[in-house]
């Protein structure tokens, strides 16, 4: 499998990868690393992202990781690159940053259509993310099943960002915390971000299909496939969230599914996004 990189000479798939930082810190060469991540976060290109913040928490949630630049970090099931945009330049030029998507030669159409090809769809979706950036290192992208075997044992991060229901009801979550398992370092560690269903929620509510599970369920699973609990934060919670909504998370902002009547979108606002778990796992030696 070859090895996909961002380089604005990449025939279209890549683009310069850098940010400079324009921090009054910067010319002593004294920035620190919630210095760099503030001035990432309020990056113009990130205009558009930001509205997020205020339920994604990026600067809590990326320091609760443990994340600093010079990192490998893979970012799983990137999707439209909300993170993406955040651990790119923050990492900087002596990062790498891993979009990864699973394994799906056995998935369903559908599967495939979204997540097949890493290599080759994650770079045509990023390159204009980052033109014009200087100073950033390398961005690669790969599905589970073609990481380069150079690859184990040297990865820092992990982070998966709410997509444990997705792995739980198409049944590769064993599959791939293997893999996610195998790719890192010794000291590596695993983040976790995942709606939250009520602790009572009821089976027929946990399958997956509502994008909720339950914490203790998540704790449970991610354990029995060689990891350890290293903490919890309740920085991504949201106690507005009853988390038992017939159409499930998404119900809520930002996609209000199915919600027509102006004054219940408007109710559904103000609960704002899911309640969430944020975990943190190192790999059990």
């Amino acid at each position: 499998m070859r090895r996909t990189m961002l380089a604005l000479s990449a025939l279209a798939l890549s683009v310069p990868l850098a940010v400079g930082l324009h921090s009054p810190a910067q010319a002593g060469n004294k920035v620190t690393d919630a210095q760099r991540l503030a001035v990432v976060l309020a990056d113009p290109r990130r205009d558009s992202d930001r509205v997020r913040d205020q339920y994604r928490h990026p600067a809590e949630t990326l320091t609760f990781f443990k994340v600093k630049p010079g990192m490998t970090v893979i970012d799983y099931m990137p999707s439209s690159g909300w993170y993406a945009r955040v651990l790119v330049p923050y990492l900087g030029e002596k990062g790498r940053y891993i979009g990864l998507n699973p394994d799906v030669r056995a998935g369903s159409d559908r599967m495939k259509a979204n997540f097949a090809n890493a290599h080759q769809s994650f770079p045509a979706l990023a390159a204009p993310w980052f033109a014009g950036m200087t100073g950033t290192g390398t961005i690669d992208a790969w599905n589970s099943d073609d990481v380069p075997a150079d690859l184990k044992g040297k990865v820092d991060r992990v982070l998966i960002m709410r997509e444990m229901h997705n792995l739980w009801r198409t049944d590769l979550l064993r599959r791939e915390l293997a893999t996610v398992w195998s790719l890192l370092g010794k000291d590596g560690m695993l983040g976790i971000e995942q709606h939250r269903a009520n602790g009572k929620a009821p089976a027929s509510y946990l399958d997956g299909s509502m994008g909720y599970l339950r914490q203790q369920d998540v704790i449970a699973l991610i354990e029995a496939c060689g990891f350890e609990l290293v903490g919890k934060s309740e920085i991504n919670a949201n106690k507005k969230d009853p988390a038992n909504w017939p159409g499930g998370v998404w119900t809520l902002p930002p996609n209000l599914s199915g919600v027509t009547d102006p004054a219940e979108k408007a109710r559904l606002t103000e609960i704002g996004e899911s309640d969430r778990m944020t975990l943190l796992f190192r790999k059990r030696k």
